[in-house]
């Protein structure tokens, strides 16, 4: 079950790089809306599945709260 959950995120994440390099050529208004609505969409997909498969949290912690300690 991981093995397909990691093939998932890979061709996500690979569809993510092929519309932002895309996303950088010249593109008619309705080709780049597209683009830009499916990498949105791979993204929101690539996010649900990652924080399904892995309960890690990875966000920095918030610059108040790492600041009011006192410092070593």
């Amino acid at each position: 079950m991981l093995d397909r959950d990691l093939a998932r995120i890979r061709t996500h994440r690979n569809n993510i790089h092929r519309y932002r390099r895309l996303l950088g050529t010249k593109l008619s208004d309705v080709e780049r809306q597209f683009i830009e609505r499916r990498l949105s969409e791979e993204q929101t997909a690539l996010q649900a599945l990652a924080a399904e498969n892995f309960l890690v949290d990875f966000s920095l912690p918030r610059e108040s709260a790492a600041n009011s300690g006192t410092q070593p």
